[in-house]
């Protein structure tokens, strides 16, 4: 791959173990923030809510309840803002709940896919060691057949023979 294409870059910044640890405080800095924009946004919009004609949001527990059920996409359609202002507060609700689910499901995702990452990349240097010590066990056990044949050999040339020399060639039929 080119040191520029996406596909590099992307594979250089996911399989550092700085950015899955990333992964991991970004997700509970996200629920933190979504924590946080619950019980501001129950708070804000029960003022505006109570007194509108056929609200359902009507107290800070209903509105608590009512933020959950939209955060998490829910919305059972029991509890609804009303009012133009309460409907800007539901949005946002919606927006930060949708995000902090979805960073949640990547930093989990990153955290099995980091493991399984790991579990490979050990399983790779296991077979790299198994295959290492096979070529050696190979070429040792090689060296040891010469051995054995140059032994073999040695026993079945006659006494008095040259001890070194090929046997003559076959003669060229002309």
């Amino acid at each position: 791959m080119p040191p520029l294409s996406l596909a590099y870059l992307l594979k250089r910044l996911l399989g550092n173990a700085r950015w899955q640890r990333l992964h991991v405080r970004a997700a509970v800095w996200a629920t933190l923030a979504v924590v946080l924009v619950l019980l501001v946004g129950s708070w804000i919009i029960v003022p505006f809510e109570a007194s509108a004609p056929r609200a359902t949001i009507t107290s800070f527990p209903l509105a608590l309840w009512w933020s959950i059920e939209t955060a998490t996409t829910v919305g059972y359609g029991d509890l609804y803002p009303v009012t133009a202002p309460g409907r800007v507060i539901a949005s946002v609700v919606m927006l930060v709940g949708i995000a902090v689910f979805s960073i949640v499901t990547a930093s989990i995702a990153t955290w099995f896919v980091g493991g399984a990452a790991r579990d490979v990349r050990q399983l790779a240097v296991a077979f790299e060691h198994v295959g290492r010590k096979g070529e050696a066990d190979v070429s040792d056990e090689m060296r040891a057949l010469h051995s054995r044949f140059d032994h073999i050999e040695h026993l079945l040339r006659p006494p008095g023979g040259p001890a070194d020399t090929d046997p003559a060639p076959a003669p060229k039929d002309s």
